[in-house]
């Protein structure tokens, strides 16, 4: 299946910086959504369009695909699970395939001129795993992770990754809503936990009384820590 990533070029839904470009943030979707309405979403919860000065934002969109826990019907989803809990093995197959399609996505920013160290990658439930796969099995060098209402299994290839590397891992945000029914709040933490036992700088935001969301106050922190992990940079007038 090495020709797939070939072949899949992910619709992208993109907030331009308001003024130079130096750095780019890659924000992944939960199961079953889209860029485009990630996008709405967090403009509906924050009350504003996320944008930065200096900062692009993609919202990608995952291609459509057969989903185990939706009985193998289509759905947009990063990758397949044999179902919703972190007491099962990963559908590495299927992870891979993405990982490769989401390295391109890197390189094209890259490509243009943006340093691997000025790139974050991020999302919401299975964005935010994604996302963890993508930085810390094969892009180690991008500048942080964040991982909102996420987990990873308990024999993750991530972790095994982590245990093979020998270089500093990129630090991660995370966020959590006590009260999620779908991703179990312990879920969250065990990950925090086991991630930073392999040597990441792991953060862990708990907000009680919050489901399987995005909210305002976690949103506002978010953006707080991707302008320290992104921060403008001075502009130097040449002659």
């Amino acid at each position: 299946m090495a020709s797939v990533s070939g072949s899949v070029r992910l619709q992208r839904c993109i907030v331009s910086p308001a003024g130079r470009h130096s750095a780019s943030l890659i924000f992944l979707h939960g199961s079953g959504d889209s860029g485009q309405r990630l996008r709405k979403w967090i403009q509906q919860v924050l009350n504003q369009e996320l944008t930065f000065q200096h900062i692009k934002i993609i919202y990608p969109t995952a291609p459509p695909r057969p989903y185990t826990p939706m009985k193998g019907g289509i759905s947009n989803v990063w990758f397949d699970r044999f179902k919703i809990s972190n007491d099962c093995p990963e559908h590495l197959e299927s992870i891979n395939v993405m990982c490769q399609v989401l390295t391109d996505l890197i390189d094209d920013e890259v490509k243009s001129g943006i340093k691997k160290s000025r790139i974050l990658v991020g999302g919401f439930s299975m964005g935010g795993c994604m996302a963890m796969h993508l930085a810390y099995r094969n892009h180690q060098d991008v500048a942080g992770v964040f991982a909102l209402s996420s987990f990873l299994n308990k024999t993750s290839a991530v972790y095994q990754a982590l245990r093979d590397s020998d270089g500093v891992p990129p630090e991660l945000f995370q966020c959590h809503g006590a009260a999620d029914e779908l991703v179990l709040h312990s879920w969250g933490e065990e990950t925090n936990s086991m991630l930073r036992s392999l040597g990441v700088n792991a953060k862990f935001h708990s907000f009680p009384g919050v489901y399987h969301e995005l909210s305002r106050a976690e949103l506002e922190k978010l953006k707080s820590w991707i302008l320290t992990k992104l921060p403008g940079e001075v502009e130097r007038q040449s002659e």
